[in-house]
């Protein structure tokens, strides 16, 4: 189905471009923004599982190392994910929500730090978050 694009959006797009105003990372605004209360969190969104598994060593140990108390980790429930198409693939390790927790779970470094994570959340088919809460430094 193709979709007849609108003038006004024309136009708010001409605009948009026309100002060269840079995009929110939203990475850098919770980074600035969410250590102030002692939480922070970490949107995984459209990362490979490689790639979230070296962001999450890494966010851990830096959240560590600011004694920050809590992580909101965000995945995603995994309901989009083409791994159900790959009979060679697990359906459970190969989406972030699962991996994710099973990857720190795994890694004496990172629970050493960690004083709990909320395996409730991530065994939950509603949520595509889940919360794990640091030792201090």
């Amino acid at each position: 189905m193709i979709k007849k694009i609108s003038e006004k959006d024309k136009k708010d797009w001409e605009n948009f471009i026309k100002k060269r105003e840079k995009v929110d990372d939203k990475e850098n605004f919770f980074k600035e923004n969410s250590h102030k209360n002692g939480h922070m969190e970490l949107d995984l969104h459209g990362y490979s599982l490689d790639e979230a598994n070296k962001k999450i060593f890494e966010f851990i140990n830096e959240c560590y190392e600011k004694n920050i108390k809590s992580i909101n980790v965000i995945t995603g429930k995994g309901l989009r994910s083409k791994n159900f198409d790959d009979p060679y693939s697990s359906s459970d390790l190969g989406i972030l929500k699962n991996s994710v927790p099973n990857y720190i779970k795994n890694n004496p470094e990172l629970m050493s730090k960690i004083k709990h994570i909320n395996f409730d959340e991530v065994i939950s088919k509603n949520k595509g978050s889940f919360n794990i809460y640091l030792k201090k430094n």
